[in-house]
């Protein structure tokens, strides 16, 4: 157990810092802000693009791993919306708000760090393989089911060009696309241009959890206590669980099954929240459930961690 508390506690410790620093004003808000954009905007697409753009897409894009993932995640996003209509009569732009955080993981600023540290550099290529569709995926089925609920009625046209323009307006998913493009297209990377991308790169974990440390300070815990621990529970708890399952069915090696789990254990990202607000429904439930379940994922995770090879 003290073996896997190292792994983890040094990421929430600096997400922690973060956390008190904002808290305490040592940080300004505005550094947060600041620092979440160059993370998100810049540091964490170069990662994700020399990611891809360097991985072995045959070997980790497997239909067992993605499936593995993406069942669980699709299926957690309608239990959340049927949670929240029928268990506690949200309206149906706040239950697809909700279902939206069920979700969401937080595959990068929390399941690439974790995994590094429990397993090494050399175990994240599974992880970038679920990370390259998460976005997309995810965004794509919330913006589209959003949009339907909020335009009943309306052009077919119009939702289409919501949903395409949210997810190529998104520069995680721009990185991506760059790394899929030199990946495919046999393109080598230049030695100056690698060495500047391997510069970035090294800032934008431990810039980004230290930067969400600093965003979950600026929320408070208030209210909406039902649809909160529905969300920690189906994240933290189920989701996992439906993912070592399929895992076991359909045969994934222990490689990626470690991987497929530990991210879908992950906390909802702070794009549940992002989600939420670009919709302005649910606010508050989104921003409680990161910051609950953040902090109930440090007992979650290593939980998970003991249950895996």
């Amino acid at each position: 157990m003290s073996a896997l508390l190292e792994i983890i506690l040094p990421v929430f410790l600096v997400i922690g810092a973060g956390y008190l620093a904002v808290k305490f004003k040592a940080f300004p808000d505005t550094g947060v802000d600041g620092l979440m954009k160059f993370t998100q905007h810049f540091a964490i697409p170069c990662l994700l693009f020399k990611a891809i753009a360097e991985l072995e897409l045959g070997v980790y894009f497997t239909p067992s791993l993605l499936a593995s993932y993406y069942v669980p995640t699709v299926l957690m996003f309608g239990l959340g919306i049927f949670g929240a209509r029928a268990l506690f009569g949200r309206p149906w732009e706040d239950s697809v708000a909700i279902g939206f955080a069920c979700m969401f993981a937080n595959s990068v600023l929390l399941g690439l760090p974790i995994t590094e540290r429990a397993y090494g550099a050399a175990a994240l290529d599974p992880n970038y393989a679920i990370i390259a569709l998460n976005a997309p995926v995810c965004y794509a089925i919330g913006i589209t089911v959003m949009e339907l609920v909020k335009h009943r009625g309306q052009s077919p046209l119009a939702t289409t060009k919501a949903v395409t323009s949210a997810i190529f307006h998104n520069n995680l998913i721009i990185g991506l696309g760059l790394g899929f493009a030199v990946n495919l297209s046999g393109v080598v990377i230049p030695q100056v241009a690698g060495d500047a991308l391997d510069l970035m790169i090294r800032a934008a974990l431990p810039a980004a959890i230290f930067g969400l440390g600093g965003v979950l300070a600026q929320y408070k815990f208030e209210g909406d206590l039902g649809p909160v621990l529905m969300i920690c529970l189906l994240s933290l708890l189920l989701r996992p669980a439906l993912s070592l399952g399929m895992g076991a069915g359909l045969g994934l090696d222990e490689a990626a099954t470690r991987s497929s789990v530990l991210t879908a254990a992950m906390a909802p990202g702070v794009n549940a929240y992002v989600f939420a607000n670009m919709y302005g429904v649910a606010k508050r439930v989104a921003a409680s459930a990161v910051l609950a379940a953040t902090a109930l994922s440090v007992l979650t995770v290593t939980g998970w961690l003991l249950v895996l090879p």
